[in-house]
């Protein structure tokens, strides 16, 4: 008899270092599991059931979205494995028990070696080694299995008997680890879009700190629209359990200033500076005890041992540097990993910009000289000129905030172009062409220029960016956005 399964049950294993914490830290910290997940499985379907215990976390969900289930578990931080099961109830006795696992498990095994592997938790006439010699035997006479083999199976069959509940493991995933989300308090990121800075706050987000962002914006609005968009996909994927801010600080006064007043040698370590005091203000308004950078040891002039400590001089907030030891290749890997690597190949660098002949091993007596001869009034002024938004409302903000039209209907002078990757293209009533947006740049100028071209992304975030992007840097007035009613 083929059975029907109509929902799929997911056994979350928790980060081992949860586990050995005490039993009020760790209650503490399943307990926001489960309302992080409470809230994230809330938007994917109402009727997934999640279910609590001490060193666990189960979710049952229906069929049609355990897809979108799964992709979500796997980026929740807290959670070590992912264990996709089929569940059963009422498995009453053994013979039951094995009927079930070889009429569930008889495909898979059909021409391989394989092995069955039990955990057993309640009361029971039998034990574990038991249950695997009965159900691996019942399973080898009853299906067109290889033959058992104890040491190096070609499959190995996982249940799991908890009382009278059957669970057949069907798969077995890898998890992001490390803390819960809003268990170990708030940060602030400092960010520009690039490698570096996406990493570092991938990292504190995995590591269970609730991380908000905030920019100093060097380069116009098509950057303001970059970081926004890379911060949002961020918290969208590895955070939307909670609400953070995104703070953007308008620091073209702050580097007219430096230019003024600073040594060309120095301007990079002081546009550091400055950053950091900025942020300090800023954190410290926003009850938040910490920053972090995407800093790492000697990449750059300004991140020498001795510059790195020129600039925490000018702060007295901690500062945590995820990336310190990691070189670039381990950078740029986390980040093509976790899917970053598309939107900092395009974030312009707008710090670089005052790097001439940088100063690599300052010094602290001539730094505070320098500092001296800046005018603070006018940092004061940036801090004060700063605007916060939710990230979850970067969308409706980039829409309103940039000055790009929208087109909701369609007519043949347009060219709609695509620019989602792995994505099947659009269909229109007119022409349209797909290029994915991180080759824009470079494949937007082999188009005719005659035409009327119209950028299409799912929410609407990425080809606002990179409309704007083509107005600001190659002066194409011939750009609009679609966006279908």
């Amino acid at each position: 008899m083929e059975t029907t399964v109509k929902t799929q049950k997911f056994i979350l294993k928790l980060f081992p270092e949860i586990m050995v914490k005490g039993s009020s830290a760790k209650k503490q910290m399943v307990g926001q599991l489960y309302n992080n997940l409470i809230k994230l499985m809330g938007e994917i379907h109402k009727d997934i059931a999640i279910k609590k215990f001490s060193d666990k976390v189960e979710v049952v969900a229906p069929i049609e979205v355990v897809a979108k289930v799964r992709t979500r578990l796997l980026q929740t931080s807290g959670i070590e494995q992912v264990l996709e099961a089929l569940q059963f109830d009422n498995m009453m006795t053994l013979d039951i028990i094995k009927e079930k696992v070889c009429e569930i498990c008889a495909k898979e095994i059909e021409g391989k070696t394989f092995v069955v592997r039990a955990k057993r938790t309640g009361s029971h006439e039998f034990n574990s080694s038991e249950m695997e010699r009965t159900i691996g035997g019942y399973t080898l006479a009853h299906s067109n299995a290889k033959g058992v083999d104890l040491h190096n199976p070609e499959v190995t069959v996982r249940i799991e008997l908890i009382n009278n509940q059957l669970n057949i493991i069907t798969d077995k995933l890898i998890g992001l680890g490390g803390y819960p989300i809003g268990t170990q308090g708030d940060i602030l990121s400092l960010m520009s879009g690039g490698f570096d800075s996406t990493v570092a706050s991938y990292l504190t987000m995995k590591r269970g700190l609730k991380t908000h962002f905030i920019f100093f914006n060097l380069g116009g609005i098509a950057h303001e629209i970059g970081v926004k968009q890379v911060s949002y996909y961020l918290w969208n994927k590895f955070g939307a359990s909670h609400r953070v801010k995104i703070i953007s600080v308008p620091f073209d006064e702050v580097l007219t200033e430096i230019f003024r007043s600073t040594p060309e040698t120095y301007m990079g370590v002081t546009l550091k500076r400055l950053m950091l005091m900025a942020s300090e203000k800023i954190a410290k308004e926003m009850e938040i005890d910490a920053l972090v950078t995407g800093e790492s040891v000697a990449q750059v002039s300004s991140q020498t041992l001795r510059n790195l400590a020129l600039i925490d001089e000018a702060s007295n907030m901690l500062i945590l540097r995820p990336l310190a030891t990691m070189n670039k290749p381990e950078i740029i890997d986390i980040a093509s990993k976790i899917g970053t690597k598309r939107f900092a190949e395009n974030m312009p660098e707008y710090c670089g910009v005052i790097s001439k002949n940088p100063i690599t091993h300052g010094s602290f007596k001539r730094m505070e000289r320098e500092a001296k001869r800046f005018n603070y009034d006018v940092l004061d002024k940036a801090v004060a000129d700063a605007k916060s938004i939710y990230v979850d409302e970067v969308i409706d903000d980039v829409t309103n905030d940039a000055p790009i039209e929208v087109i909701n209907e369609l007519t043949d002078e347009y060219v709609v172009i695509d620019i989602r990757e792995n994505e099947e293209c659009i269909k229109t009533s007119c022409e349209t062409i797909q290029i994915p947006f991180h080759k824009l740049k470079t494949e937007f100028k082999k188009l005719p220029q005659d035409r009327e071209y119209l950028l299409y992304c799912e929410k609407g975030v990425m080809s606002q960016l990179h409309a704007q992007y083509l107005r600001d840097s190659e002066s194409r007035e011939n750009v609009k956005v679609y966006r279908p009613i």
